[in-house]
């Protein structure tokens, strides 16, 4: 028998329970199945791009995938190349903390995927308040709460912000990493003309100090309360 407790399905492998109940023990090397050791993957970085239409990855690498195949391509990509353990500390839901130790390759590659994709086509205050929901979001999810009211409503702001989620990212996996090295789409939010620090030419970066000054108003009053 093996010295602590496996779950498998499509997104991960879990690991858990025995030894691994000491949080400062470190897993051993043969205990893992889906992920290459860092050491042991390949010396040269692999590049992969994924394609997104409305939030749901659809081609991999310019093909068409269902999304089971999809993410067992990921799965067998990202593992060749150690992506995708996590060793965490989780809190359960009657309060008691539990350490675990997962393999997700194709999970973090498309976390790491749609989460930059947002970043162009999500506005600040949807993007922002998307990452307060997904908090919330996860914890239902993980407590079991799938078939709620909460969980329904939540559905529909998370299906209106993958409205305008559609694009291309490029992803570059490297011993154990993960790096997103490009993103486009057609629905970007991203004006280069607007990023750029060299020109003024779209407006005049002298009118920051206007901003700055009725910005910093209420700390300017708070400071002088307590001189």
């Amino acid at each position: 028998d093996k010295p602590y407790s496996s779950d498998r399905n499509l997104w991960h492998i879990s690991y858990e329970g025995g030894i691994l109940e000491d949080p400062w023990f470190e897993p051993q090397e043969n205990m893992f199945k889906l992920t290459a050791s860092p050491k042991r993957a390949p010396d040269k970085p692999e590049y992969v791009e994924i394609e997104f239409e409305k939030g749901e990855p659809k081609t991999l690498n310019g093909k068409r995938l269902t999304a089971l195949a999809l993410i067992q391509q990921l799965n067998k990509i990202g593992g060749k190349n150690a992506i995708g353990r996590v060793d965490i500390v989780e809190n359960r839901l009657v309060g008691m903390k539990s350490r675990g130790v997962y393999e997700t390759p194709g999970g973090t590659i498309l976390y790491a995927a749609h989460q930059t994709l947002e970043s162009i086509t999500l506005d600040k205050d949807v993007q922002h308040y998307k990452q307060l929901v997904a908090q919330r979001y996860a914890e239902l999810i993980y407590n079991g709460q799938w078939y709620t009211p909460l969980k329904e409503s939540l559905d529909a702001f998370i299906n209106k912000t993958q409205e305008t989620v559609s694009g291309t990212v490029r992803l570059k996996l490297y011993k154990g990493n993960c790096n997103v090295v490009g993103r486009k789409s057609h629905k970007s939010l991203y004006r280069p003309d607007l990023a750029t620090f060299e020109k003024e030419e779209i407006y005049n970066q002298k009118d920051a100090e206007g901003f700055i000054n009725l910005f910093g108003l209420p700390i300017k009053v708070r400071a002088k309360l307590e001189e």
